[in-house]
């Protein structure tokens, strides 16, 4: 993207605003619910904090749950700007029952240069998400999945909705729910 000049900073700032937007249109109902936002340690995971801020603006009740923190420095604004517009910041998750009092899960775990199996602590986290009955909306591509060929050993989350970042990625035809294409930016041309 640097051939459009836009920074990290701006890429996901309009990728959560996407986000954020496809959640508001689809799942109004659950704006009285606290929402879980999961956050990985990569871009995915500054895409769901963005999302989360835009989502407590929208009258939502979204909870931040880092698996693990990062320092990563992509973070610190997104970090700053979630702690100002007062979103809860969720410390530990660690069985179904935590999960059932949410609305809605934001899958912010894993992008597109995720490689291999998970390790700890995703692992864990992605098999809670996998067992539970709330639905899921991942961001960009289903947290778990190989970019090209989706989740063809099953170890991935299957998302009721997905929103693909700029346009689809190859894993996209594998999916099965809702499908939506936000943060697009860039001329046809690209």
């Amino acid at each position: 993207m640097s051939t459009y000049a836009f920074s990290i900073d701006q890429l996901m700032e309009l990728a959560g605003l996407s986000v954020a937007c496809v959640v508001e249109n689809e799942f109004r109902h659950v704006a009285a619910t606290p929402l879980l936002v999961v956050a990985g340690p990569g871009n995915n995971g500054g895409d769901a904090l963005v999302a989360a801020r835009h989502l407590k603006h929208f009258g939502f009740l979204p909870e931040v749950h880092y698996p693990k923190p990062t320092a990563n420095p992509l973070y610190q604004p997104s970090t700053h700007r979630t702690m100002f517009a007062h979103v809860v910041h969720a410390s530990h998750l660690s069985c179904s029952s935590d999960l059932s009092r949410y609305g809605l899960v934001l899958d912010g775990i894993f992008g597109f240069s995720f490689r291999g199996p998970p390790r700890p602590p995703f692992d864990n986290i992605l098999t809670l998400l996998a067992r539970s009955s709330t639905p899921i909306v991942s961001i960009d591509i289903p947290s778990g999945w190989d970019v090209e060929r989706g989740d063809p050993d099953g170890r991935g989350l299957h998302p009721h909705v997905l929103v693909s970042l700029t346009a689809p990625k190859q894993c996209a035809q594998h999916f099965q729910g809702l499908h939506f294409v936000g943060g697009r930016f860039v001329p046809p041309s690209v």
